[in-house]
């Protein structure tokens, strides 16, 4: 077509070019390698000298449909998709750092994130400092002559807090630092963080990107000479998706624009209407007009996303009754759902961290993380309200 499509239309329309079958819907690629005509077309492929598929830890249509979805939502050059979030973000520093660099890092971060800054990345002589958010001389006074790279999420996980991708860009920028952002909470059709200057972008696309709790799986998207040292990387150490995992993954965007609309709004308006329930101490949610960040959120964001998070009175005990007095929403580890999800992150995603890590991170005993789903708006209220009832008895 000769005019520009928007990228929530080539996320539908990206497709792999159709088999001699004329295919409606891509087919699933289900090899482990492919085959060559001659010596010299392999050797050509193995010398990248051509883009020919080679072995499915390298590429494989159903994986390259994927990226290409993504970078198209994202803006971004060029991509790679891995196993799980979590490889995505692990390859995207490791790839990158050397030992006697330095990382500056959101000090809100989910819990495994947290993990490899502070255990794994040492271990090899990457040093990180932790940096609150909003606290811009902090991350002014974080930076060493050996830093390379900056690592955030926004909104954080699981307090949501929100970072200003336009000044942290600027930062990075003025500071010659690589920026990398976790977008996994809002998704590219709610911020795009590279229009604010990031260089790469990590999902875990096992959560919204998914939307069904089905597979596993990671993308990082960005700069082209940033992603092939981070392919080269991952193509020798092996953690890339399955062509299976990418065949649903890239099925799941086709839908992502009109699910994520409904998260954000039943979101919203279940968080409104829980600021005034007896048993809550305060919800927490990004468009919230008393969201500490709320202004940066408006700016950065075209809605706020499908999580949002509540004290519950009482502290930990009386969150462990919520929990139990559930009927309807699951209690389980994931988000990003078709069905509502609440989990208790001080005893879950983020028990590896002590009291003290906890509470400078505003992870209290009684916090509770909702993960919105498409379900009724009211059937998901009803069950969260007569499980906070019970919780107070």
């Amino acid at each position: 077509m000769s005019k520009k499509l928007d990228p929530v239309t080539q996320a539908i329309r990206i497709q792999s070019p159709q088999t001699s079958q004329h295919e409606h819907s891509t087919p699933l690629y289900l090899t482990s390698s492919f085959t060559f005509d001659e010596a010299e077309t392999m050797r050509a492929a193995f010398a990248d000298e051509s883009q020919d598929n080679i072995y499915s830890r390298f590429s494989n249509p159903n994986v390259d449909e994927f990226i290409a979805k993504m970078c198209a939502l994202e803006r971004a050059e060029t991509g790679f998709a891995t196993s799980t979030g979590m490889s995505a973000i692990f390859s995207s520093m490791f790839a990158l750092l050397k030992q006697g660099d330095h990382l500056i890092c959101c000090s809100s971060v989910f819990g495994s994130t947290f993990t490899i800054v502070t255990k794994y990345l040492p271990k090899y002589g990457i040093t990180a400092t932790l940096v609150p958010v909003g606290d811009n001389a902090a991350w002014e006074a974080a930076v060493q002559p050996n830093t390379k790279m900056v690592y955030l999420e926004t909104p954080t996980n699981p307090q949501l807090e929100v970072i200003d991708l336009e000044w942290v860009g600027r930062f990075s920028k003025k500071h010659n630092l690589i920026l990398n952002v976790d977008n996994c909470f809002a998704t590219p059709l709610l911020q795009r963080p590279i229009d604010f200057g990031a260089d790469l972008v990590v999902h875990s696309a096992t959560k919204w990107i998914d939307g069904q709790g089905r597979v596993l799986g990671g993308i990082i998207v960005g700069r082209k000479d940033l992603v092939k040292d981070i392919y080269l990387f991952c193509r020798n150490t092996g953690p890339a998706m399955s062509p299976f995992n990418a065949w649903i993954l890239s099925k799941s965007l086709e839908t992502l624009d009109v699910r994520m609309q409904r998260h954000s709004e039943n979101a919203l308006q279940i968080a409104e209407k829980l600021q005034s329930n007896p048993h809550v101490a305060w919800v927490k949610y990004p468009l919230l007009p008393n969201h500490p960040q709320y202004e940066i959120a408006r700016k950065q964001m075209k809605s706020g996303g499908g999580v949002f998070c509540l004290e519950i009175k009482g502290g930990l005990e009386a969150g462990r009754k919520f929990l139990d007095a559930l009927e309807l929403l699951s209690v389980t580890a994931n988000l990003g759902d078709t069905r509502s999800i609440a989990s208790h992150p001080a005893s879950t995603t983020h028990s590896r961290l002590t009291d003290e890590q906890r509470l400078s991170v505003g992870i209290t005993p009684g916090l509770i993380r909702i993960s919105t789903g498409l379900e009724k708006l009211e059937d998901i209220l009803s069950d969260i309200e007569q499980a906070l009832e019970k919780s107070a008895n």
